[in-house]
């Protein structure tokens, strides 16, 4: 007798999860797995990615530390050369012989970049690797009054990205900063030189002056001045 009570509790706490188990139905389930297809996804955002943005951290390491996920501009398959560069805003500053090079990264996978500067003819001069966080390097030891053309090279381990051949045609048409990997730079005297131009050009123009007007004196004093032939008197009438 002293087991009956434990054994209705048995029983009553059976049917009581019997009875629950009845009430969730396969169909119920049906229906909250509807519920949760019929969600809508989440907005697709875009990651924090700039390719003009100097020492910019690769979108693949933003998407792994992005607190959600985020999408990356896509890419050429690493296995072909990169794109070209997109040469930006170049900074000449005269004072100094230098310019600040800016440019875009390609849609493709980059190892390094590096510049090549052409000053006239012959062989373009290359810069030192930079990393492929980098967007701008500095170009030192201009001339004054020089004109010069700057390329920005992409490379991975396929290749190198493409620049107009030295001295072709691709080079003789650069005008300026374009959409391309090239453009066409033109370093100003500095304005030290144009005062002591200025200084020249009024000293020479000074000693042919005196030296003019000592010319014209000495010819006097040897030759003489001519004179005026003396007026006849009048008659009186």
């Amino acid at each position: 007798m002293l087991g009956s009570p434990c054994l209705l509790w048995l029983l009553a706490l059976t049917f009581s999860l019997v009875a629950r188990s009845q009430l969730l139905t396969p169909q119920d389930f049906k229906e909250e797995e509807e519920d949760e297809t019929l969600r809508p996804p989440l907005p697709a955002v875009l990651c924090d990615y700039d390719s003009c943005r100097h020492m910019q951290v690769p979108c693949k390491e933003l998407q792994r530390a992005a607190p959600r996920a985020c999408l990356c501009p896509g890419l050429s398959s690493p296995a072909q050369p990169p794109y070209p560069p997109r040469l930006g805003e170049v900074h000449v500053v005269a004072e100094t012989g230098s310019a600040l090079v800016h440019w875009c990264a390609p849609s493709s996978p980059v190892h390094q970049y590096w510049l090549l500067l052409w000053g006239g003819s012959g062989a373009a001069q290359k810069g030192p690797p930079l990393n492929s966080t980098a967007r701008r390097a500095e170009l030192k030891r201009l001339k004054p009054g020089g004109t010069y053309v700057v390329c920005v090279v992409a490379a991975n381990g396929a290749g190198e990205s493409s620049v107009p051949e030295a001295g072709g045609e691709g080079l003789d048409g650069v005008s300026g900063p374009t959409f391309g990997p090239c453009g066409r730079l033109a370093v100003p005297p500095r304005s030290l030189t144009l005062v002591h131009t200025a200084v020249g050009v009024g000293t020479v123009v000074a000693l042919l002056t005196c030296s003019a007007l000592v010319w014209h004196f000495c010819l006097r004093e040897r030759w003489g001045c001519p004179h005026r032939a003396a007026s006849l008197p009048t008659a009186g009438l």
